[in-house]
């Protein structure tokens, strides 16, 4: 797997996520969004978003981005990335 393309591709995909509202977010809570997409090499990777309380319901929100081209290693260890937000729509630790 390309790594710095998959991150690239994994951050494309949580800069969509970031414009969401809190209350959009939280859908993400129930069931996380999967989906299959072609890196500029190519390389087919598959994407999953999900979401978790950060450390307290009702509280901020932990926004999880994972990446992998469907390898084992891969799969077993996908690139991630995250962010939080505040229920007031501002991002912690930025």
């Amino acid at each position: 797997m390309n790594s710095p393309e998959a991150r690239t591709v994994l951050s494309e995909y949580l800069r969509r996520y970031r414009s969401m509202s809190y209350k959009e977010l939280q859908r993400l809570l129930k069931e996380q969004d999967c989906d299959k997409t072609l890196g500029p090499s190519g390389t087919s990777y598959q994407v999953e978003i999900e979401a978790v309380w950060d450390s307290k319901p009702g509280g901020n929100i932990r926004v999880m981005g994972h990446i992998d081209d469907g390898s084992l290693l891969r799969a077993i260890a996908p690139i991630s990335e995250d962010f939080i937000m505040a229920s007031d729509g501002s991002f912690i630790g930025e």
